[in-house]
C-alpha cells in the first residue's frame, strides 16, 4: 500500500486531472472481499492456462517473423539494393486486452504491424501480405477489412485469433527498439496510421496512469465480465468496448489509489451512478500537440458537443473513444450502474455474494416489443462478410429510430447475434423497444417507423461487396413469440422473480433505493411480469430521478455534518424547497475544497488527514458524493467554458434550429395508433431508390461520412407501396394491460 501511495503522489502530487477522492487503504473486510472476488473470477474461467499463454507467445513470435520476411520481400520487389533489403524491418506490437493483461481463454489478440514508408497499406499489406498468409496452412479464416474505419486483417494462426492493423511510418528503416509512445512517431503519418497507432499508444498510457497495475487489472477483468453478463459490452452495438471499460476503471483507480479490487468495483458503480454525463471522463489533460492533429474539443468542434458519454483517450491526439453511445444505450448503462451500486452496498453488508452482481441480464423478458433483424447469405464466407457489415450499421438503426421519433421510442440492442441452426447461412439480431419512460401516452397514440426501417435497409444494402443471396429482413415480434433458438438448450425459461437471494437467505429487492431514499410504494411500471408498460417510469429511472433530487438536498446535509465535526458555520436552510440553489451548491463545494478547516474528526481522536478536496481516510458518504459531483462537473482546465455570451448565442441558435426542424418533421412522423415497420425483401444495390432524409432533432448524429449530407425534406414514400406486415402496438397502459402476455 505504501508503494502505491508513493506512486499516486508523484509529479504534481497525484495521477489524473483532479485530486483523489480518498487515500484510505483497505480494511480487513475489504481484504476478505477482494480474496473472494479473485476466487470468483478464477472459478468463472477468466484466466488462461499456462499452456495457452505459452502458445500465444509462440504465435506472436511467428507473426513477427512473417512480417519481417514480408517487408524484405516487398523491398526486393521495389528494386532496393541487397544491403537495404537486409536492413528492412517491420515490427509487431500488441494492444487491447492482451497488452493490458486482462484477456481470457480464447480471446483475440489485437496486434499492430509497424512498417517503413515504402510498404503501402493498399497494395503491400492487404495484397502481398494477405497472399502470403493465404498460402500458409496454419493460417485460417483470413478476412481482410480494408474499408473499415481502422483497416484490419482478421485471421487465425495456430488456433489463435488475430486482429492485425498496419501503420506506415515516415521511416525508411524500422528500428527494433522503436518507441511508438513518442508523439514524433505521428509525423507525416496518414489518418489510418494515426488511428491504427492509437490503440497501442492509449494502452501504454493507461498502464502509466494507474497507481497500481495489478489492482487495475483485477478490477478491469471483473468489470469486463460484468459488462458482458449484463449485455453492455459492445462498442459496435452502441455500448462500451474493451478500451472504454479500461479507461473508466483507470479513472476509478486514480480517484481511490490505495483501494483493493473489491473496493474499486464498489467505487466504480458509486462514482458512475452519480456521474453527470456528458461531462467527459479523462485520465490526463488534453494536449493540443505540435502536429496539428484534431483532438476532442467541444469548444471548437460542434460534433463533439453531441457526444452522449465522452470517454477521452489519454494519448495524443486525444479522442472520444465512446462516440457510438446513443441516448438509448446510455439509458441502459446508467440503469445498470445503479443496479450495480445497490448490489455492491448489499454485498458490503454481507447480504449477497459476488455471484449476484453477475447475474445475466434477462433481455428477452425485459420488453414486450422487439425488432428481429435476420440476415442470410449464399455461403458461410459471404455470411461472415455480410454479418460484419450489418453489425457495423446496426447502431445507425438505433440512432435513426431515436431521431425520427424525437427520442420518444427507445431502443435496447442486444450485443450478441443468434443463429437458427435449422436454416443455412443465417444470423439474426434483436432490439428491444419501449416508449420513453416518464412521458405520458395519449390513448391511441402510435409511432410509425416504417420509413425509418426502410431507410436503414437501403443504407445496409449499399454494401460495396454485396453479392446475390445477401438479404436482410426486419420484423416485429412480441415477447411471447421470441424464437426458441435464442434460449440456452432451446428451452424458454420461466419468468424470474424480481429479487435476488443472498448467500444466507437474505433477499435484496431491486426496487430498493440505497442510502438516499426508502421507497414507500412499489413502482407500478417495471421490467418484470407486471412491467414492460410503455407508460410510466421503470424502477431504475425513478430511482435515478429521486437520487438526483436527493443529491441536491445532501449538499445542505453535508455542510451541516461538517459543521458538527469541524466547527464550520452552519448554512441557513429553507423549508419551502427540496433542493439547494446553484449558488448555494457552488458555495458549499468551494468551501469544502478551499477551507483550511475542512476535515472530519475521528471519534477516538485519530489523526486527521487533509488532502485537496476534503480528502480524509474514511470520508462520509455525503462528502464523497459532493466530491464526485465536483469532479464530474469540472472536467478539465483545458476545456474551460466558452464565453457566456457565445454559449447563450449557441444555445439560442440550436434551439431555434431544433424548433424549425421539429415543425418540418411533423409531416414525416405518423403518430397513429401503432408502431409500424415495413419489411421488404432485400434488393440489390443497383435497384435501390435514393434515400429520403428524415431529421427529428437539430443535432447530426455520429453516422459515417456518407450519411453526413444535408437533410432533405421531401415527401416520404407512400406507405401503401408495401404491405405493412409489422405492427408494434405501443399504446396506453390500459390497452397493454388488457392484452396481457
Amino acid at each position: 500500500m505504501l508503494g502505491s501511495l508513493v506512486v499516486a503522489k508523484r509529479a504534481n502530487g497525484y495521477l489524473g486531472v483532479t485530486e483523489p477522492i480518498s487515500l484510505s487503504g483497505p480494511s480487513e473486510l475489504d481484504v476478505v472481499k477482494s480474496q473472494e472476488l479473485d476466487k470468483f473470477l478464477e472459478d468463472a474461467g477468466l484466466y488462461e492456462s499456462q499452456e495457452e499463454a505459452v502458445s500465444r507467445e509462440e504465435v506472436l513470435g511467428r507473426l513477427d517473423q512473417i512480417v519481417k520476411i514480408w517487408v524484405k520481400k516487398i523491398s526486393r520487389i521495389k528494386g532496393f539494393n541487397e544491403q537495404f533489403v537486409q536492413e528492412a524491418n517491420a515490427k509487431i506490437f500488441t494492444f487491447g486486452s492482451y497488452r493490458l493483461g486482462v484477456h481470457g481463454p480464447g480471446a483475440d489478440i489485437d496486434t499492430l504491424c509497424v512498417g517503413p514508408r515504402h510498404a503501402t497499406r493498399e497494395e503491400d499489406f492487404f495484397v502481398e501480405l494477405h497472399n502470403m498468409l493465404a498460402e500458409m496452412p496454419e493460417v485460417t479464416e483470413l478476412h481482410p477489412v480494408p474499408d473499415a474505419h481502422v483497416p484490419v486483417m482478421k485471421f487465425r494462426i495456430g488456433g489463435v485469433s488475430i486482429d492485425l492493423l498496419y501503420a506506415k511510418l515516415a521511416l525508411w528503416v524500422i528500428p527494433e527498439d522503436l518507441d511508438i509512445s513518442q508523439d514524433s512517431i505521428l509525423q507525416n503519418a496518414d489518418e489510418q496510421t494515426v488511428r491504427s497507432l492509437n490503440g497501442c499508444r492509449v494502452t501504454d498510457h493507461i498502464l502509466r496512469l494507474v497507481p497500481n497495475i495489478q489492482n487495475f487489472r483485477t478490477t478491469l477483468r471483473c468489470m469486463r465480465f460484468w459488462a458482458k453478463r449484463r449485455g453492455v459490452y459492445s462498442n459496435v452495438a452502441g455500448f462500451l468496448g474493451g478500451i472504454n471499460w479500461a479507461l473508466l476503471v483507470a479513472r476509478i483507480c486514480q480517484l481511490y489509489p490505495n483501494a483493493l479490487p473489491s473496493m474499486l468495483v464498489s467505487r466504480f458503480f458509486r462514482v458512475y451512478t452519480q456521474w453527470r454525463w456528458p461531462n467527459p471522463v479523462m485520465l490526463c489533460e488534453i494536449e493540443e500537440g505540435t502536429l496539428g492533429l484534431p483532438v476532442w474539443d467541444p469548444r471548437r468542434n460542434f460534433k463533439d458537443r453531441l457526444h452522449q458519454m465522452p470517454i477521452i483517450t489519454p494519448a495524443y491526439p486525444c479522442m472520444n473513444s465512446s462516440y457510438n453511445v446513443s441516448s438509448s444505450t446510455l439509458r441502459v448503462m446508467t440503469e445498470e450502474f445503479q443496479r450495480g451500486n445497490e448490489l455492491c452496498e448489499a454485498l458490503e453488508a454481507n447480504k449477497i455474494e459476488w455471484s449476484s452482481l453477475f447475474e445475466p441480464y434477462p433481455f428477452f423478458e425485459a420488453y414486450k416489443n422487439y425488432l428481429q433483424i435476420d440476415i442470410t447469405a449464399a455461403d458461410e464466407d459471404d455470411l461472415r462478410k455480410w454479418k460484419g457489415w450489418v453489425e457495423s450499421r446496426l447502431r445507425t438503426l438505433t440512432l435513426k429510430i431515436e431521431r425520427h421519433t424525437f427520442g420518444m421510442l427507445q431502443c435496447h440492442p442486444h450485443p450478441n447475434n443468434f443463429s437458427d441452426k435449422s436454416r443455412s447461412c443465417h444470423c439474426c439480431y434483436f432490439m428491444g423497444l419501449q416508449r420513453k419512460q416518464g412521458v405520458p401516452a395519449h390513448e391511441g397514440e402510435q409511432f410509425d417507423i416504417r420509413a425509418t426501417v426502410e431507410e436503414f435497409k437501403q443504407s445496409v444494402n449499399m454494401y460495396t461487396l454485396w453479392k446475390m443471396g445477401m438479404e436482410i429482413q426486419v420484423s416485429h415480434i412480441k415477447r411471447r413469440s421470441i424464437p426458441l433458438f435464442v434460449f440456452p438448450g432451446g428451452i424458454r425459461p420461466s419468468r424470474p422473480q424480481r429479487s435476488v437471494a443472498g448467500a444466507e437467505g437474505h433477499v435484496f429487492s431491486k426496487a430498493k433505493v440505497s442510502n438516499v431514499v426508502q421507497a414507500s410504494k412499489p413502482c407500478e411500471a417495471t421490467n418484470g411480469r407486471n412491467g414492460d408498460k410503455i407508460e410510466g417510469a421503470e424502477p431504475n429511472k425513478l430511482r435515478h430521478a429521486v437520487d438526483v433530487a436527493s443529491s441536491c438536498s445532501h449538499l445542505s446535509e453535508a455542510s451541516e455534518s461538517l459543521d458538527a465535526t469541524s466547527g464550520l458555520r452552519k448554512r441557513k436552510q429553507t423549508n419551502d424547497t427540496t433542493e439547494s440553489s446553484p449558488t448555494d451548491a457552488k458555495r458549499v463545494a468551494a468551501h469544502l475544497i478551499t477551507s483550511p478547516e475542512c476535515s472530519v474528526a475521528a471519534a477516538e481522536g485519530e489523526a486527521i488527514q487533509q488532502f485537496g478536496t476534503c480528502l480524509v481516510n474514511q470520508p462520509s458518504r455525503e462528502a464523497e458524493a459532493l466530491a464526485i459531483k465536483n469532479i464530474s462537473g469540472s472536467p478539465s482546465k483545458t476545456l474551460a467554458a466558452l464565453p457566456e455570451e457565445l454559449d447563450e448565442l449557441d444555445e439560442y441558435e440550436l434551439q431555434k434550429h431544433a424548433n424549425d426542424l421539429s415543425e418540418a418533421g411533423k409531416g414525416f412522423l405518423d403518430v397513429q395508433s401503432t408502431v409500424n415497420v415495413v419489411e421488404t425483401q432485400a434488393v440489390s444495390p443497383q435497384n435501390q431508390i435514393p434515400e429520403v432524409g428524415y431529421v427529428a432533432k437539430a443535432a447530426v448524429d455520429e453516422f459515417e461520412s456518407s450519411e453526413l449530407s444535408a437533410p432533405s425534406f421531401s415527401e416520404p414514400p407512400a406507405t401503401n407501396q408495401h404491405k405493412p406486415i409489422i405492427r408494434i402496438s405501443l399504446s396506453s397502459v390500459a390497452s397493454a394491460t388488457e392484452r396481457g402476455m
